[in-house]
């Protein structure tokens, strides 16, 4: 049997999730089948040193242990004798005992603008360089691993490599929060190249969970949902939150469902429900016992609390769950502090501080900065996941003072797995809807809420091969490019910038648009930079479109450079060419109105304040 090396055999669906990673995969020749055989791969890890399990999850997070922090042998793997880190359950484990040497959340890493995303800074407190990692560089090993565990399971029969069966020549569609724009969309490509893995495309996440509830209910999601339905799909992670709006309408008497809104990158999640829940432990104690817990005992409680947390909110008749916190000093199991978290601690800590009720016009409280703080990650300053969602649905119509108002919710993340957070949310929309005269929403009941991304991005893979429903994305925000007006120079006063739209919000993949129009000068023989801005709020501007007040509706995300050839400081008029490529990235060109040389504007992510953005 001749086996054609350039045809897949699977298609592949990976959640890279800021806490979990997910992959799940279907054979390709089931397409003809009425259901593609949707199955979860169980990924090999290190839960403890030396020790090898099987896992349906595995945690995003890598450790980077010192000489005497895990045995020589304890990092060994099936498919690597020799290690200096490990990624998954034990990793995340160690890590909470070793927290300056543990990567986390390596994801929201790569939309972070104020670092440098390929620099090797991560983790913070390691003082050793040579061991830090790029959040580039952290996110290909997330995907290495998967990669690796992949082939030794799938890709190896009876010793022997089956090359046709390894990940890197499988379809893949490698899933992104639908909050990040066209910078960080790059750098996980390039995360994922990085890993060996080239034959990928990308699909936001909101997407992939509603890909994977049409899935499970093949028969019968048409008549749970119909035209003139709008669906809010909320998808709370373990580090982040993201909202989507997806339209239902209809087409030649076919529905046709259509992402219409996606939120901003929010910092808030799981993460910060279980920092809280410590913070509310430690307090209590210090109160009970005595002395402070110190940030070491605090970070290993902040695990613990996540324990506590999951198994509370998954199982509602258990009143409280023991958590333990580790001593100082010599005598440490003599120094052990035993305590409960209760249902109780839990419903005031998460539901009031995090959902608490509150009027649609709330907007997220903005707290005063401090002028000095340490780098890191952005977390949001108001953690009530309520306000974020007020202010979204605000945004979401481009009518002025309107309010879109969803009729249909699909939940989705690991805090969702909680009836209590989904029932408040339930309670928070209804308020708003029914203030307006409109019905309560209801909630679409999702499969499961860890798995439902993977299994969503490998149904996409059928659906894009023409078996199944598509929904209509594109672009998740509209893009522009600041332009330098021609205007006399006047001391004292910058030449105003003008945003030039390069990118309407819903573009295509696969799509190409070139702005004509306008002629533009560019200097050659030396680099020149543009501003590279984005909005998720006006959706109506078209490629081509100039905008010049556009202050707090546009904002800036990066810079674009280029270095064209050709003799020093002349000029060179050019038009501008957009195109959203196939995988879901987007490329931006300078084209010469003269020969038709085209040079492409390269996405530079250094920090902002190097970068004069």
């Amino acid at each position: 049997m001749v086996i054609n090396m350039a045809e897949p055999v699977y298609i592949i669906g990976i959640d890279l999730g800021t806490t979990n990673s997910v992959v799940s995969f279907a054979e390709i020749k089931t397409l003809a089948d009425e259901k593609p055989d949707i199955k979860i791969f169980e990924i090999p890890q290190l839960v403890a040193p030396g020790t090898i399990e099987k896992r349906a999850v595995l945690p995003s997070f890598i450790l980077i242990p010192g000489k005497h922090d895990v045995p020589a042998e304890g990092l060994q793997l099936p498919w690597k004798n020799e290690a200096n880190l490990a990624v998954g359950e034990f990793a995340r484990d160690r890590g909470a005992e070793l927290p300056q040497r543990l990567i986390s959340s390596s994801k929201s890493w790569l939309c972070n603008t104020m670092v440098d995303r390929n620099k090797p800074i991560l983790p913070w407190e390691i003082s050793d360089s040579e061991q830090k990692k790029s959040p580039v560089e952290a996110s290909a090993e997330i995907l290495k691993h998967i990669r690796d565990a992949w082939d030794f399971t799938m890709a190896t029969q009876d010793g022997k490599e089956k090359k046709h069966l390894k990940m890197q020549n499988q379809e893949i569609f490698l899933t992104v929060p639908a909050s990040f724009d066209a910078v960080a969309r790059e750098l996980t490509v390039k995360a994922a190249q990085n890993a060996g893995l080239t034959n990928i495309s990308l699909l936001e996440e909101p997407q992939s969970a509603f890909y994977a509830w049409i899935e499970s209910n093949a028969k019968v999601w048409r008549k749970q949902i119909k035209k003139g339905d709008l669906v809010l799909v909320c998808d709370i992670g373990g580090g982040t939150t993201d909202f989507s709006l997806i339209k239902v309408t209809e087409e030649h008497g076919e529905l046709v469902l259509e992402r219409i809104s996606v939120g901003n990158h929010l910092l808030v999640g799981g993460d910060n429900m279980d920092l809280a829940l410590a913070y509310a432990i430690s307090q209590q104690l210090t109160q009970e016992k005595g002395p402070r817990l110190d940030s070491w005992q605090v970070r290993g409680l902040w695990h613990s609390c996540r324990l506590a947390k999951e198994a509370l909110l998954s199982q509602p008749d258990r009143k409280e769950y023991p958590v333990t916190i580790l001593g100082r000093g010599s005598g440490l199991i003599g120094g052990t502090i035993k305590t409960n978290l209760d249902r109780e601690t839990i419903e005031k800590v998460i539901l009031d501080g995090f959902f608490p009720q509150c009027e649609k016009t709330a907007t997220p409280v903005i707290v005063q900065k401090t002028g000095i703080r340490e780098m890191g990650l952005v977390f949001e300053s108001d953690p009530a996941v309520s306000h974020h969602l007020a202010k979204f649905l605000s945004l979401s119509d481009d009518s002025p003072g309107d309010f879109s108002l969803p009729n249909k919710i699909l939940f989705n993340g690991g805090i969702m797995k909680s009836r209590m957070i989904r029932k408040r949310i339930m309670e928070i929309v209804s308020s708003w809807s029914t203030e307006e005269g409109g019905e309560a929403p209801k909630e679409i009941q999702a499969v499961n809420f860890d798995l439902s991304v993977a299994r969503g991005a490998t149904y996409f893979g059928f659906a894009k091969r023409g078996k199944g429903i598509r929904i209509r994305g594109g672009l998740n925000k509209s893009y522009y490019v600041g332009i330098a007006a021609a205007m006399p120079a006047v001391p004292g006063l910058p030449a105003p910038i003008k945003s030039v739209c390069v990118g309407s919000f819903g573009m295509e993949e696969g799509t190409t648009e070139k702005i004509t129009g306008q002629e533009f000068a560019l200097i050659v023989g030396e680099p020149v930079v543009f501003d590279f801005l984005g909005s998720i709020k006006r959706h109506n501007d078209k490629v081509g479109t100039i905008v010049e007040d556009w202050e707090g509706e546009i904002e800036k995300i990066t810079t674009l450079e280029a270095t064209l050839e050709g003799n020093h400081g002349n000029i060179i008029p050019v038009y501008l060419e957009v195109r959203v490529t196939e995988i879901g990235t987007l490329e931006l060109w300078c084209v010469s109105r003269q020969d038709g040389n085209r040079w492409k504007l390269e996405f530079n992510v250094r920090e902002k304040e190097s970068s004069g953005v």
